[in-house]
């Protein structure tokens, strides 16, 4: 994916992607269902939207599209950064459940 700092800086970068709400961290655990507990654990915290887009320009695929369709590129951001925060909402509510 064109990590912009290099793949030495890879586990700092998952974290990152955590952080800024493009990837959220959960378990499943069917077992817990059988004892009456909620199978579905999310690990992630809330996450700080204000850098989804910071890192989504920490990548080279991502910079690659905006500077070949910069008139497209940040609706595409905008809509990426809505749905991975919905995305969140959807983990969340299954958690508290």
């Amino acid at each position: 994916h064109g990590i912009k700092g290099g793949m030495s800086r890879t586990q700092t970068h998952e974290a990152f992607a955590v952080e800024s709400g493009y990837w959220h961290l959960y378990r499943f655990n069917p077992s817990l269902k059988e004892q009456g507990k909620n199978p579905f654990i999310l690990d992630s915290k809330e996450p700080d939207m204000d850098k989804f887009t910071q890192f989504l320009d920490s990548e080279v695929r991502y910079t690659s599209l905006k500077l070949s369709f910069p008139e497209v590129s940040e609706t595409l951001y905008d809509k990426a950064k809505e749905e991975a925060l919905e995305r969140y909402n959807g983990y969340k509510c299954l958690a508290e459940n």
